[in-house]
């Protein structure tokens, strides 16, 4: 079992439950040209730096898959592994960070973000796991999703837990 990110679609061979899916934004320091606009689109962002995770992170691959059908070119002038460091990147001015809304918000009041007009693809942080008979792992899926689950409409059918046999 891992936890991934993704563009929303789950690697071929894998079974997964999305745990979280939110928009990204584009986050600055209140000072910074952009945070004038109420949006930012992929064309004001190729006139200032960026800062990013990794090519391969589901943020970064919605960013770039965004760019691309857009046609545009933004400098990525820095990246790193993890969404805390990009943040202070953003906050020291090198670049406007591009994460998800909950990876800014521990952030605050140091960075201000604005929508993102032109991404309409959401990363996704999702537990992945290949399929398998294991009663162990197939215990902790159930785990996880419990642990893990938003809260059910009142009309939502409930879900049985697995039934595991000895084996």
């Amino acid at each position: 079992m891992a936890l991934i990110s993704t563009s929303g679609t789950t690697p071929p061979g894998l079974e997964a439950y999305e745990i979280i899916r939110e928009p990204l934004v584009a986050a600055m320091p209140s000072d910074h040209p952009l945070c004038e606009q109420p949006e930012v689109t992929l064309a004001d962002l190729a006139r200032h730096p960026v800062v990013s995770l990794p090519t391969g992170a589901g943020v970064r691959a919605v960013f770039d898959d965004a760019c691309a059908a857009a046609g545009v070119d933004v400098e990525i002038a820095f990246q790193a592994c993890a969404p805390s460091a990009i943040a202070d990147l953003a906050i020291r001015g090198l670049g406007v960070a591009i994460l998800s809304e909950s990876l800014v918000a521990r952030h605050r009041p140091h960075l201000t973000t604005r929508p993102l007009a032109d991404i309409h693809t959401e990363p996704v942080l999702s537990l992945a796991w290949s399929s398998t008979d294991n009663p162990a792992l197939r215990q902790l899926i159930h785990h996880c999703r419990r642990t893990f689950a938003r809260p059910a409409p009142l009309d939502a059918p409930t879900i049985p837990a697995p039934t595991l046999t000895p084996q």
